[in-house]
């Protein structure tokens, strides 16, 4: 008994000094994020390429392999605008287009979003109105860049902004971003809102297998 005790607090130091923390029986490092940002820009724009979201389950931590990533998709005026949960099995790969997908159907009946937030929660549930955090979800994105901007002069130019080509598209993992209790409440909970009020509009949908745009 005394060579076990001693045998589980050794693993226990060797987890603090790695800087691990236990997650329902299971040691997490410090690179096991759950909650990924980025951002979307020139979308649903006519002549410019359509961006994309590639997501990856690395089968590392779940006991099923399986992960769901809770998707949430807001426009430049901070308002989340669509969000979906789209299984991703052990070693999957997920892709979501921009404009065909992510900013196609929105519960709001505003028009077309070319530019804004996309957050992804990594979660053990099919239901991004709820999302239970797990780890094991990588993300990148691809982002459309114009070459030249040019800003009208006079009230509200910033926001009359033209953008030109040619276009470079470029793709960056997401970031890592910290994710608190408020946060991870108000994701899921203006994803209900939304989904009521739009009545069935506002759920972006999932891609069937590996299908990459």
């Amino acid at each position: 008994m005394k060579k076990l005790g001693l045998l589980l607090l050794s693993m226990l130091a060797i987890t603090l000094m790695l800087g691990g923390k236990a997650l329902a029986g299971v040691v997490v490092g410090p690179n096991d994020s759950v909650y990924f940002v980025t951002y979307y820009s020139n979308a649903n724009t006519s002549g410019v390429p359509d961006a994309t979201l590639r997501i990856v389950n690395d089968g590392d931590l779940t006991s099923t392999g399986t992960l769901w990533a809770a998707i949430y998709v807001f426009d430049d005026s901070q308002e989340m605008r669509s969000c979906c949960a789209c299984i991703i099995g052990s070693d999957g790969l997920l892709s979501e287009s921009v404009n065909k997908e992510l900013t196609a159907n929105e519960f709001t009946g505003r028009g077309e979003m070319t530019r804004g937030v996309i957050k992804v929660v990594s979660s053990q549930t099919a239901v991004p109105t709820f999302p239970v955090v797990f780890p094991g979800l990588r993300a990148w994105a691809t982002h459309v860049q114009a070459t030249t901007t040019t800003f009208p002069s006079g009230p509200g130019a910033a926001a009359n902004a033209v953008e030109k080509g040619p276009w470079f598209v470029t793709e960056d993992p997401l970031a890592d971003s910290n994710l608190g209790t408020t946060e991870l409440s108000n994701l899921g909970t203006l994803c209900s809102y939304g989904l009521t009020i739009g009545s069935g509009y506002g759920l972006c949908p999932c891609t069937e297998g590996d299908y990459d745009f």
